[in-house]
């Protein structure tokens, strides 16, 4: 018999967790953690604050028990944590209480990807998304803010495919006269390779971005551009919550989608939790708040019932619909909390 599924009070299952395993980065990108504020004067979380192997581990086993079946590991940048290889061979060790695979992902910036793509795979890694905002050297410098080569995230996804990774998506975000002309190049580059290219919005996620509505390219307005050069049609979702619309291109040369964070209301199906670096659990990206502290659980001594409880009561209340209520909420004054704390 399956358990009974953990729903929040608008009956959204609790089915993905995301562990961002680290605050720091080694990209300064505008929309994410500007260098005017991460500069070298920015103190991150010491080590001693961060959760270990072990206590992330210990959490994931009871958010599988209560229903999650995907856990995703951001950050800042994934691939800086030291021996992240262990930690996915650990996750991808979990089951379910039927006994079921729970699929590990990453998000990375793919700048160290070409060397930990083979211990990734070999940990079982199930899939990778890297995020890259352009294909030219100087657009995508101004856009991550570092002295990277290009070239070397496309080596980084290149050695992905390499090693055996068959899941590779590259997630674009999208900002409206800084990068908007690498749209077409994009998907020209990644038609026929079998990497599925997401246009994503520029989000007013965290609140050090300097957002403004208009610096957004509304998704509808990035389909109608590839359309037009690329005829697409729409494809269904694969599963329950997926935030990105599907699309493919009329020719066969693969899939795209777009995740439209701000024109398009998309909470209503969202199945997602966050455990931010330091364990505390966060129920919207755009939160402001964290709701549980688990860290202070785990190092009190805490039996993995009371972490459980602790789960469940930050989940059954959630009521979060940030995307529906953007237009009233963003009016007041809040801070929310930044996506290189709790990942993307």
């Amino acid at each position: 018999m399956n358990p009974p599924v953990l729903l929040d009070s608008l009956q959204r299952p609790m089915l993905d967790l995301r562990i961002s395993v680290t605050d720091r980065c080694n990209f300064r990108c505008a929309y994410c953690m500007p260098s005017e504020i991460f500069d070298q004067h920015h103190t991150f979380l010491p080590r001693a604050e961060l959760l270990s192997f072990e206590e992330i581990v210990r959490v994931a086993q009871v958010f599988v028990r209560l229903g999650v079946r995907k856990i995703r590991l951001t950050g800042g940048e994934p691939l800086l944590r030291r021996g992240i290889e262990r930690l996915v061979a650990q996750l991808a060790a979990l089951r379910t209480p039927q006994g079921e695979l729970v699929e590990v992902t990453m998000t990375t910036n793919g700048a160290l990807l070409a060397t930990k793509a083979q211990a990734l795979k070999e940990a079982g890694l199930s899939r990778i998304t890297v995020s890259l905002d352009g294909l030219h050297q100087d657009i995508f410098q101004r856009m991550t803010g570092t002295n990277v080569q290009i070239s070397t995230v496309l080596a980084g996804i290149a050695a992905a495919q390499r090693v055996g990774f068959t899941q590779i998506k590259v997630n674009m975000v999208v900002q409206r006269g800084v990068n908007d002309q690498e749209i077409l190049p994009m998907a020209a580059y990644f038609r026929h390779t079998g990497i599925v290219l997401r246009f994503i919005e520029y989000m007013d996620v965290g609140s050090s971005n300097g957002w403004v509505m208009d610096e957004v390219m509304p998704a509808q307005a990035i389909i109608d551009l590839i359309s037009a050069q690329y005829p697409l049609s729409p494809i269904a979702p694969t599963c329950i919550g997926e935030v990105a619309h599907r699309w493919v291109y009329q020719d066969g040369a693969g899939e795209i989608g777009q995740i439209a964070s701000v024109t398009q209301v998309f909470c209503h199906e969202c199945t997602r939790i966050r455990l931010s670096t330091d364990g505390k659990l966060y129920t919207c990206l755009f939160a402001d708040q964290a709701r549980a502290d688990l860290r202070n659980l785990l190092r009190l001594g805490k039996q993995d019932a009371e972490i459980q409880q602790a789960i469940v009561q930050c989940w059954q209340p959630r009521a979060d619909r940030y995307s529906a209520l953007r237009q009233a909420v963003i009016q007041l004054p809040r801070q929310k909390i930044e996506m290189s704390y709790i990942g993307g």
